[in-house]
């Protein structure tokens, strides 16, 4: 299926890249991640389990095992503070 993924802030630093299109074969946000850190260090380095990094489908903060969608837009993000 075919997905927007989208990085801000630190992940996007990265990455190097603010968002991109890919064809998936994963059902579920755990399965993307995984598969986004497998294409090499720049994205370990972004979305590595070690860091604290939310995640949202369609603007609509979820968890890992969120299931995916065809034509989905999926955000990686630190958490953020507000004051």
């Amino acid at each position: 299926m075919k997905i927007t993924v989208r990085y801000f802030a630190s992940v996007r630093e990265h990455i190097g890249l603010a968002q991109e299109t890919i064809d998936t074969l994963s059902i579920d946000l755990a399965g993307l991640k995984n598969e986004l850190i497998a294409r090499g260090e720049n994205y370990r380095q972004g979305l590595s389990d070690g860091k604290a990094i939310r995640m949202a489908m369609n603007q609509s903060v979820c968890d890992e095992s969120t299931h995916l969608t065809d034509n989905a837009e999926v955000a990686f993000f630190p958490p953020v503070t507000g004051g």
